[in-house]
């Protein structure tokens, strides 16, 4: 695959900010609705003209958060359709306006998990990572790793509770197996094994990345090594630092990201590690990858990265700047058009990318959330976050393009750490929604959320999530 052509831009802004701490946040004022403005663009021929070494284009640094809309929270459904209804009385004409405000949300806590250690080292365990794979919820706390099934509400395995010192920050999934990546800069894979007596499922770990094949492969040469700190050297092929992101494109590639700073790309046939990258200049907290193996890296140093595959290597092709403090989620939208991106800043940026400009842009800016972003999720039109703030909020978007806030749920004692969607069911009138949220407070939340809407009318304009039909 070329390296894809500079469709998106380098969104400048101020200086980072040093990422606050939830319990010195103030709390924000009610959130508004900003009438949207323009983004302006230097074309990418004049960015090219005026710095020949710039791969990519730049925005016009003119606008600020501020310019972006920003969403409100509609808690109250009830009274959200009692204001539409009377709206619609007073002015009939103006009812394709308010198409994306005709929705009815319920939701319910089903289950309570609680994660239990079971060597009894630590009393206060944390639901670090959530994953769900099928009817499967992985539940990382500490080293240990526990699945339960949906469908039965049981626990049905707990695995590396032997490895104390590699606490698990980070999980994925490829070709049937589990990855996981540990505090102990490895990744571990393993392999589910069915009992066929009673029909069991255990987990066996069948390798750990770099693999000694990679290893004995490398070691002998002075180059393969690289300074990771003062008087110290490894293998380019080992993280240095905890692994924080784990991402699989296509069952091809599998990108891991690390608190050392840096991305490294792994072949999923043979385990090998094929590259290296440098990719910030602080910690990196999140990555995504779309089916066509555009990467995304969220890092502390404020800024999204975005990489794709050269002629032979992965390339930095654009730098997002709008963040003014770390960056410690990111999602995509079905079908990779779409890029969710949370920070400490307390705010979740929308970006997309226009097929008719050389430029991926923010357009719109979704608040509400008191405390920094800790996890999203996209599924479906809805938008799921997870804040220090200790709430999950579910976001969809209207047939207008706008964001509404349409349901807050409470009940964690501590900030939601990590959060997993999954759609249940999807029709003209209604869809349900399976929500795993993971809180610093141990207890893992398993939520139905139900959202009865009008169908969408047919709108040209509109720019919707997914894959659209």
């Amino acid at each position: 695959m070329t390296l894809l052509p500079s469709w998106l831009a380098t969104c400048s802004s101020s200086s980072p900010a040093n990422c606050p701490q939830p319990s010195n946040l103030h709390t924000p004022p009610p959130p508004t609705i900003f009438a949207e403005t323009p983004t302006t663009f230097f074309s990418s021929e004049s960015s090219t003209s005026s710095s020949s070494t710039n791969s990519t284009t730049s925005l016009n640094s003119n606008l600020s958060l501020q310019s972006h809309p920003s969403l409100p929270s509609l808690q109250l459904t009830k009274s959200l359709s009692l204001n539409n209804n009377n709206n619609n009385n007073n002015n009939n004409n103006n009812n394709n306006n308010n198409n994306s405000n005709h929705v009815s949300v319920s939701h319910s806590c089903v289950n309570l998990i609680n994660v239990i250690d079971v060597n009894n080292t630590n009393s206060n365990r944390i639901a670090a990572f959530i994953a769900i794979s099928g009817t499967l919820v992985y539940v990382a706390s500490g080293p240990q790793i526990n699945v339960f099934d949906l469908t039965t509400n049981t626990q049905i395995d707990s695995f590396n509770n032997y490895n104390q010192s590699a606490s698990v920050k980070s999980l994925a999934f490829s070709k049937g197996r589990v990855l996981s990546g540990h505090q102990d800069c490895k990744i571990r894979l393993w392999q589910i094994k069915i009992n066929r007596i009673d029909n069991s499922k255990k987990h066996l770990l069948i390798a750990t990345l770099p693999t000694i094949t990679d290893r004995l492969y490398r070691f002998a040469l002075p180059h393969n090594y690289v300074p990771v700190r003062r008087h110290k050297k490894r293998l380019w092929i080992e993280h240095a630092d905890t692994v924080s992101g784990l991402a699989v494109s296509n069952d091809e590639f599998i990108f891991s990201v690390s608190w050392d700073k840096c991305l490294k790309i792994w072949r999923a046939k043979d385990l090998m590690c094929v590259e290296s990258v440098k990719a910030h200049e602080d910690a990196i907290n999140a990555v995504a990858v779309t089916a066509d193996g555009v990467v995304y890296t969220g890092s502390a140093d404020s800024r999204i990265k975005v990489w794709a595959k050269g002629p032979k290597r992965y390339g930095l092709v654009a730098t997002l700047e709008r963040h003014r403090s770390a960056v410690n989620a990111l999602a995509l939208s079905e079908d990779g058009s779409v890029l969710f991106s949370g920070a400490c800043d307390r705010s979740i940026l929308v970006w997309e990318r226009e097929d008719s400009a050389n430029h991926m842009s923010v357009t719109g800016a979704l608040r509400g959330h008191n405390g920094a972003i800790l996890c999203l999720k996209s599924v479906s039109d809805l938008v799921v976050s997870g804040s220090a703030d200790r709430t999950v909020r579910i976001w969809r978007r209207g047939e207008d393009g706008r964001f509404w806030c349409v349901r807050v749920l409470e009940g964690h004692e501590k900030g939601v750490k990590s959060i997993v969607a999954v759609s249940d069911e999807e029709g003209d009138c209604s869809s349900s929604v399976t929500v795993c949220s993971g809180g610093l407070d141990g207890a893992v939340k398993v939520w139905r959320v139900r959202i009865s809407r009008k169908p969408f009318r047919s709108n040209s304009n509109a720019r919707h999530l997914g894959n659209q039909d």
